[in-house]
This record gives structure tokens, C-alpha cells and sequence, in this order.
């Protein structure tokens, strides 16, 4: 099981990088990897922008033992990033567990009720659900990386989830972690403090 952070966003909205914003004394780089890593990924990559702060972030990264990637395009979009990330992954994986790095209050136990509900049931995509609201990570077999991949995605990985509308688990959870994206000033005052 694979783990993949994406933090390569413009971070346009927040006005400075999400990555190395701060939640409960670490960076929300450093919390998406121990989530991860907690929940059960046996590796986990970062991918990230171009810049200063993404250099900061790559050796943070290193040092809590994820694999730094870059993505080099600073107008990129989310399913940029997912692709380099897929395509790091080594052979043996058999599903990608993918957080955004906006989501820092989601848990580890969320992490492996996905991974437990897809060795249970073997569907392609596995989701969080929090009060009937899917959230993030999303677990995707390896099955749909290829379909991910794809140049043409206009919606990104939603238009492959819509594809698979019927092959979601979608997994009820307490974690409303989940359904917390934390994308501007005020999202990050109201829910984690100044």
C-alpha cells in the first residue's frame, strides 16, 4: 500500500504554502505523511511545487522518510500531480491511498478503515464519508492508474470516479477530518487557530 501527498498547489488562496503551514506543532506535510504512514502505507511520496518554500518542504519530506517529487509546472493542476505521483510507485503496489496536504485533521484510523474495506471488498475506489459527505483520502487500486493517467481528463480523477460510479466503498466514518479542506486564511482561523 502506497501513500501519495499532494502539495504541489498554487496555494493562491491561503497566500503562502499550505505544506508549511503549522497544526498541532508540526508542519501539515509532516501530519499528511504520519497519516499516511500511520494508517498503513508502507511508502509514501510528496508531491510538490517548484520554489523555495517546495525545497523547504522536499527536506521535510526526506526526514520523516517520504520520497520528495516535484512537480516543475507552477500552473499545474491536482491530476498533474497524481500522475507523478502513480508513476513513482514501485511494481509491487497494489492501491495509492492519496491525501491532499489541505486535509491535516483527517486520521490515521481513516487511513485503514480504506485500506481494510478494500482488501475486504476489492473495489477500485475507496472513499471516506462524513455525514453523507465523501471526503479526502481516497484510495484507487492499481487497476484505474492507467485511466488516471489518461492526457484528456477534464474534470481530473473526479472524471474517473464519476466513470466508476459503481464500483465506490464508500466508507462511513467519525473522522470529520475528512470533509475539513483548509484553503484560505479564514478556513485555517476557524478550524485549527491563528
Amino acid at each position: 500500500m502506497a501513500g501519495i501527498v499532494l502539495a504541489a498547489g498554487r496555494s493562491s488562496r491561503m497566500g503562502e504554502s499550505k505544506a508549511l503551514l503549522r497544526v498541532d506543532g508540526v508542519t501539515f506535510l509532516e501530519r499528511a505523511i504520519d497519516i499516511l504512514v500511520e494508517g498503513g502505507c508502507q511508502s509514501v511520496v510528496a508531491v510538490l511545487g517548484p520554489g523555495e518554500a517546495s525545497a523547504r518542504a522536499g527536506d521535510i519530506a526526506r526526514r520523516k522518510g517520504a520520497v520528495p517529487l516535484e512537480n516543475p509546472r507552477a500552473d499545474a493542476e491536482q491530476i498533474d500531480s497524481l500522475r507523478i505521483g502513480l508513476e513513482s510507485l514501485s511494481e509491487d503496489a497494489e492501491a495509492a491511498v492519496v491525501l491532499p496536504v489541505d486535509h491535516p485533521l483527517a486520521e490515521a484510523r481513516t487511513v485503514r478503515e480504506l485500506v481494510r474495506g478494500f482488501r475486504a471488498g476489492g473495489l477500485p475506489i475507496v472513499r471516506p464519508v462524513y455525514n453523507d459527505r465523501p471526503g479526502h483520502p481516497v484510495l484507487f487500486a492499481r487497476r484505474l492508474w492507467d485511466e488516471l493517467a489518461e492526457p484528456d481528463l477534464v474534470d481530473g480523477a473526479r472524471e474517473v470516479v464519476h466513470r466508476h460510479a459503481e464500483e465506490i466503498l464508500d466508507v462511513g466514518i467519525g473522522d470529520r477530518g475528512v470533509a475539513i479542506d483548509i484553503d484560505t486564511p479564514e478556513d485555517y482561523r476557524r478550524e485549527i487557530g491563528s
